[in-house]
């Protein structure tokens, strides 16, 4: 029997819509409008894309989206005084500068220099601390959209087996830091793991973070193992045409659909998930910032 597909598409569209609605409740009640500001340095592709792309998200649940581009060879205090501006500028909820930056900028720098209350990226070392001591913070947005939709699948999560594979700072440790605080027997794997097979074999939920496309096989899920795919691996596609390529995952979805009970999958399952929660996290910003009641079902 093949796995349930955990739509990330229909998942995130809910997301935004709840997003809509508190939106136009902050607006009615209290005369309020989350704004993001983003900021951009450079004129990478595929950071053009995205940027783009979350303006025209934040503008479609009613929300005020700031664009900010600085030429590439813009010094680091220039970024850094523009984050500050943002910092005091009450029309500014949620500041996020899109990574990765030029190689002349120190990106932790910037990423501090954003205020806690405000880092919707959720990657300041006073959130990150946050969340891994199970106290409020902002959570970075990827693994926050895969709790939400593990939570959705399973209800609760209390006592499950959980495997991160992948141990990075965006998504393999704040993803563990949820799992634990859901109650979750949680176990990282990463490269230097042994018998990582048969680790990922003695998990009930097996997150998939490490950047390699295709890693994982069927052979290495659990029958009726729940299975998030986080990456997104561009590939040769020959049978495309010269040149052409293709979107997968580190999970070989056609075996491990046969084994798991539900799965997430590339492209169209954590995808859709990481600007849902971005707006997410926005308005949750908003809403602590002026002493509000936290949007239900859009935090931790």
């Amino acid at each position: 029997m093949s796995a349930k597909i955990i739509d990330g598409k229909e998942f995130a569209a809910n997301i935004r819509k709840k997003v809509a609605d508190h939106v136009t409740r902050l607006q009615q009640d209290h005369n309020l409008t989350p704004g993001l500001a983003v900021v951009l340095v450079g004129e990478d592709p595929a950071s053009s894309v995205y940027v783009r792309a979350k303006g025209k998200a934040t503008r479609e649940v009613g929300m005020n989206s700031y664009e900010h581009r600085l030429d590439a060879d813009a010094s680091q205090e220039a970024v850094l005084a523009l984050i500050d501006k943002l910092n005091s500028d009450p029309a500014v909820h949620g500041i996020l500068c899109q990574l990765p930056l030029p190689d002349h900028i120190d990106e932790p720098t910037v990423t501090n220099a954003i205020v806690p209350e405000k880092d919707v990226d959720g990657f300041h070392i006073s959130n990150v601390g946050l969340l891994a001591t199970g106290q409020k913070a902002m959570v970075p947005c990827t693994p926050l959209g895969c709790l939400m939709m593990l939570r959705d699948h399973h209800g609760s999560l209390s006592g499950l087996n959980a495997v991160v594979v992948g141990r990075s700072n965006i998504v393999g440790k704040p993803m563990a830091a949820l799992l634990l605080g859901d109650s979750c027997t949680v176990t990282i794997a990463h490269s230097r793991t042994k018998n990582i097979q048969d680790l990922c074999r003695s998990a009930d939920i097996l997150v998939a973070a490490v950047g390699r496309p295709e890693m994982i096989t069927g052979d290495w899920i659990a029958k009726g193992a729940t299975v998030i795919d986080v990456g997104i691996n561009r590939i040769p596609a020959p049978e495309k045409g010269e040149g052409k390529t293709r979107l997968v995952g580190d999970v070989d979805f056609a075996s491990a659909v046969e084994k798991a009970g539900a799965i997430t999958p590339v492209p169209g399952g954590v995808g859709p998930m990481t600007i849902a929660c971005l707006l997410a996290n926005t308005v949750t910003a908003c809403s602590r910032a002026n002493g509000l009641a936290e949007p239900e079902g859009l935090t931790v």
